[in-house]
This record gives structure tokens, C-alpha cells and sequence, in this order.
């Protein structure tokens, strides 16, 4: 005589969290490769086996998704590639913090292929969205204002040259980065990169205070 299985199964306990961030991820990396208005929900789905009616339950719209995308991964890339790094460098000179994070940006095949996220976006949707532009705004803010900061430091400790406006030069730094992202982008060669970056840390060398300068 069979026995019957008395165990109740217990059912899997949905994780609301964990889905919303699978949805943003896949997301992040569709609107990456294809860009915002290229991005299919349909692809999106496929790649996280959720539902529409799951996604649409976390984002209200495709428009919401690409602002999440936004505010909780690409403002995050900014955040932890310059931000964290200068506010974590208090103590030496902001000329070195700049260069070892312009050293350490990564020059992978598929980085140079792709290009930046943050200038992707801005170069498709800031003339067609003014949500998606300020949002993105605020992150150019954020990051021009974290330089900025370090670099007046740096002329207080006598460290960096007093006759820069460290907004201004805060704003040519990231012009230079990622005007060279785009050329590398389009030339779709690392090599590109490569040279944009000693050409950046020669540059950065020159910011250097009299009597702090070294050869790079």
C-alpha cells in the first residue's frame, strides 16, 4: 500500500524587491545596447521571465523604468567611479585622486563599443523628455560639484594651482572624458581610449600647484 506524501508544500514566497531589480538590470542593459526608444519590453521580459502586468506593477510606464534606470544605476556607476573615490581622497592631492580614476575607467571591448550610459542617454532623450534631462542634469551637477570641491581643497593645501576656477576646470575634465568615450565609441577601437587617457593624465599634471608638479 502506497503512503500518502502528508508534507504540505510550501509555496515560494514571492520577493517583490528581487524582481524589481531583476526588471532594472535587464532593462539597464537593453536600453544600453539599444538605446531608450530602442529598448523592447517584450526583450525585457523574455530576459527576467516576468509577466507585463509584474513589470507595470513596479514601473508605470516605460518612461518610469527609464527614469528608475537613471536615478538607481547610472547616477550609481557616477557615483562610485567619481564621487565616492574624491570624498574617500581627502587626504592626498586631488591631482592624484583625479588621475588614478581616470587610469582605473575601464577600457574593456564592449565599454568602448557601447560608450557611456550617461552620455548615451543624454545625446537621445534630453531634447525629447525634459524628465530624462533633468534627471540627467543632476547627475552631471553632482559630478562637476564633487570635483569642484576637491579642487578648491586642493588650492586651500596649496596642492592645486589658485589661478583655475575649479568649476570650470571640473567641467572641462568631464568634457574631455567623455568626449574621448564618444570618439573611442564611434571609432570602435580601445586604442582611442588608450590615448585619451595619457593625453587626460598630462593634462591633469599641469593642475598641479608650483613645487607639486611630477613628471606623469
Amino acid at each position: 500500500m502506497l503512503r500518502k506524501n502528508t508534507k504540505r508544500r510550501v509555496p515560494r514566497l514571492r520577493n517583490p524587491e528581487r524582481t524589481r531589480e531583476r526588471l532594472l538590470q535587464s532593462a539597464f542593459r537593453e536600453v544600453y545596447r539599444y538605446g531608450f526608444q530602442g529598448a523592447g519590453i517584450d526583450t525585457i521580459l523574455a530576459a527576467t521571465n516576468v509577466t507585463k502586468g509584474a513589470l507595470y506593477y513596479h514601473f508605470e510606464s516605460k518612461e518610469a523604468l527609464g527614469y528608475a534606470i537613471i536615478e538607481e544605476i547610472i547616477a550609481e556607476i557616477t557615483r562610485h567611479r567619481w564621487v565616492l573615490p574624491l570624498q574617500r581622497s581627502k587626504d592626498k592631492n586631488p591631482v592624484d585622486a583625479l588621475i588614478g580614476i581616470v587610469q582605473a575607467i575601464p577600457a574593456r571591448p564592449k565599454d568602448v563599443r557601447s560608450g557611456c550610459p550617461l552620455v548615451n542617454l543624454a545625446q537621445e532623450m534630453s531634447q525629447l523628455d525634459e524628465q530624462f534631462r533633468k534627471r540627467l542634469e543632476r547627475i552631471f551637477h553632482t559630478w562637476q560639484e564633487e570635483i569642484a570641491i576637491a579642487l578648491r581643497r586642493g588650492q586651500s593645501q596649496g596642492m592645486v594651482r589658485h589661478d583655475l576656477v575649479p568649476e570650470e576646470t571640473a567641467s572641462f575634465l568631464i568634457a574631455l572624458v567623455e568626449g574621448y568615450e564618444v570618439l573611442a565609441k564611434n571609432a570602435q577601437d580601445a586604442k582611442v581610449w588608450n590615448m585619451g587617457i595619457r593625453n587626460i593624465v598630462r593634462w591633469l599634471g599641469s593642475l598641479r600647484a608650483p613645487g607639486n608638479r611630477k613628471r606623469v
